[in-house]
């Protein structure tokens, strides 16, 4: 397999004018494509760029939640269209009906137009109030995606799954070779590194989108997931935007990946899960209770 290449699409968008977004958005996919991306990657909630409600003010919530689409709908079928015509998958970010209220989610778009999976982020943040009334997914999908370079295991976190090390962990033991982010917050020194982390502890490449600054700060950023080589000690960082809008690509070798995932120490090689029972344990003590959060 040669090179894969990711475009970031770190763009903002018109609030929750869906109709400029979708315009926008297919511009800037088949900017990626010309660009030479196997994968267009949207940050987070793209349909209505990440834009939250008025809690206090009257029919609000109501209104938000009625911006909520389904994947029958136009802005997700066009994008099928769009990725066939440029063989480009698209992993596209949207507010989705749902039963009960909507959920945050991303769906895998092929080179062929499929929806391989549709990921609803697990880690809501249950601490703001447009996040807590959105429904949590229940489980974390990895798909064989079929590009031009070859067929790539990939999964999806959305934002805060990845300040959880168990969500990296799960993909990692579902198969996943590369790691999709759409994102919507600052990535300070802290977020930065703690994503750097899951490539290293998970043998895994990572790539993520943010939204540029002034919504949030850009950064958007990807690693390879090789933290040694026969030098020694090396920098798994394969780009990292600064806070401008644009498209930034990723280029991952998954052959050295996969060639690195065979030798070294992190992963699956090393671990005891028969050790690891009270990870999920549902008792939760001081100071870490929280009268929001939902499990």
């Amino acid at each position: 397999m040669s090179e894969i290449t990711v475009a970031l699409l770190q763009i903002s968008a018109y609030g929750a004018d869906q109709s400029s977004n979708l315009s926008k958005g297919v511009q800037f996919c088949r900017q990626a494509a010309q660009m030479g991306a196997d994968i267009a990657l949207f940050p987070e909630m793209w349909n209505i760029g990440y834009t939250s409600f008025d809690h206090e003010g009257p029919g609000a919530h109501q209104e938000w939640e009625n911006q909520a689409i389904d994947r029958g709908s136009d802005f997700v079928s066009i994008h099928q269209e769009l990725a066939a015509e440029l063989n480009m998958a698209i992993a596209l970010t949207y507010l989705e009906k749902w039963p009960g209220s909507p959920r945050n989610v991303v769906s895998l778009i092929d080179r062929h137009g499929v929806i391989q999976f549709t990921y609803a982020k697990v880690h809501t943040c249950d601490f703001d109030p447009m996040e807590a009334a959105l429904t949590p997914g229940e489980d974390f999908f990895v798909a064989s995606l079929d590009t031009t370079k070859g067929d790539v295991n990939i999964g999806a976190l959305i934002c805060f799954d990845r300040e959880f090390p168990e969500s990296a962990r799960i993909l990692m033991l579902k198969g996943a070779e590369l790691i999709l982010t759409p994102n919507a917050c600052e990535l300070e020194i802290n977020r930065l590194c703690q994503y750097r982390s899951r490539a290293y502890e998970n043998m895994l490449s990572l790539a993520l989108a943010n939204y540029p600054n002034p919504q949030c700060n850009g950064h958007s950023l990807a690693f390879d997931g090789i933290a040694f080589d026969d030098n020694g000690s090396r920098d798994m960082l394969v780009v990292e935007a600064g806070q401008a809008e644009g498209i930034y690509l990723a280029e991952f070798d998954l052959d050295d990946l996969r060639e690195y995932r065979q030798n070294e120490t992190w992963g699956n090689a090393f671990r005891k899960p028969d050790r690891y029972h009270f990870l999920i344990s549902n008792d939760i003590h001081e100071p870490f209770i929280r009268t929001e959060a939902r499990r």
